[in-house]
């Protein structure tokens, strides 16, 4: 069992049966009352975003996800996966996926995350290639700091870029805050 002393950054506790992962915390300790952990914590099967209050004396049950390769196939009424090992094909709303998604493109594979046998998130690489779709020419001069320009990528992300990078550029991309890393 968990208490709040464990809950981190990152942690995947359960909570009236339903799998939360912890995006921020904050421990509070005020006179003579009892400690408290404030959250911010995201519903792995909804994607909903909640701030919630935990008192000292709560305990939660950790949540153990399977994790499986799947390749992602195409975007219908849901984001289409399939198992890359037995060729079986999930379904996941576009709710879940609408963030990943920038960062993926067809026939990629990556890691899919389940709960009691259902998909329920996307664990994306820390990094990624993707191509330069459109790059506006950029004019040189006139700054006083290091000149970026608005690139936009074959998944239709649009990334700050130095200004020497062109259309047709491969870059590798970081998929926790969507920044250009360096031309691969």
């Amino acid at each position: 069992m968990l208490s709040i002393n464990d809950l981190k950054t990152g942690i995947i506790f359960e909570d009236l049966c339903e799998p939360w992962q912890v995006l921020e915390y904050q421990h509070s300790k005020m006179g003579r009352g009892g400690a408290v952990l404030r959250t911010k914590i995201k519903n792995l099967k909804t994607g909903a975003i909640l701030n919630r209050t935990f008192q000292s004396s709560e305990k939660f049950k950790e949540v153990k996800l399977e994790r499986k390769k799947a390749q992602y196939l195409y975007e219908d009424s849901g984001s289409i996966f399939m198992d890359t090992s037995n060729y079986e094909q999930f379904i996941l709303p576009t709710e879940i996926t609408k963030d990943a998604l920038k960062y993926i493109k067809e026939g990629d594979e990556i890691q899919l995350a389940f709960f009691d046998g259902k998909p329920i998130s996307i664990d994306l690489p820390i990094k990624v290639k993707l191509r330069v779709s459109e790059a506006a020419k950029a004019d040189k001069g006139n700054t006083a700091t290091a000149a970026t320009k608005q690139v936009v990528l074959e998944t239709g992300l649009s990334v700050n870029t130095p200004l020497f990078i062109k259309e047709g550029d491969l870059l590798v991309i970081d998929t926790r805050d969507g920044s250009y890393v360096e031309r691969a």
